[in-house]
């Protein structure tokens, strides 16, 4: 007979859920919609590509890891969604104009390292400016949306992180 899940592992599950809907969705905006992410689009995926790992691990060999193990791995997904939080908002702003971007995506960029030879491939380069909303829906556009996601799976990691400690110490 399997036994219930903890309410704490069915928080970072659904956490686990959440983050891989994300990232599967902004690989279909990618490879199925056609919208090709720019520089801060591509970093706001690392807290998916190393987090969710380390989430799917906890939840696999959740019984058989030590406590202190399993909160450090469930911490360090959190940090990073934390990290994936700010990088949304960042570049949420940055699309609506609230602050500026990186000069690396936003600006013109250094002349001197224009040569001849990166001239003759100008066709298979895509430049997608960090600044330019390419999706929205209801005025939020794909960095709002990882910055509302990032918090919500960030919210579920550190509630299940509590809601472990706490029944430790009971």
């Amino acid at each position: 007979m399997l036994d219930a899940m903890s309410t704490e592992r069915k928080g970072a599950g659904a956490a686990f859920i959440l983050g891989l809907a994300a990232i599967l969705g902004a690989l279909a905006f990618q490879y199925i919609g056609g919208l090709y992410p720019c520089e801060l689009c591509f970093t706001q995926r690392w807290p998916y590509y190393i987090g969710l790992p380390l989430i799917a691990l906890a939840l696999i060999v959740w019984h058989k890891l030590p406590l202190p193990v399993r909160l450090g791995l469930l911490g360090v997904a959190a940090a990073l969604f934390a990290w994936g939080t700010y990088m949304g908002v960042y570049h949420a702003g940055v699309e609506w104009g609230w602050w500026p971007g990186p000069q690396s995506c936003t600006g013109v960029g250094d002349d001197s390292v224009m040569s001849l030879d990166s001239l003759s491939n100008l066709n298979d380069v895509r430049i997608v400016p960090c600044d330019a909303v390419q999706w929205e829906m209801f005025g939020v556009s794909l960095a709002g949306f990882n910055a509302l996601i990032s918090a919500a799976i960030f919210i579920l990691l550190i509630a299940s992180i509590v809601g472990q400690t706490r029944r430790n110490k009971a």
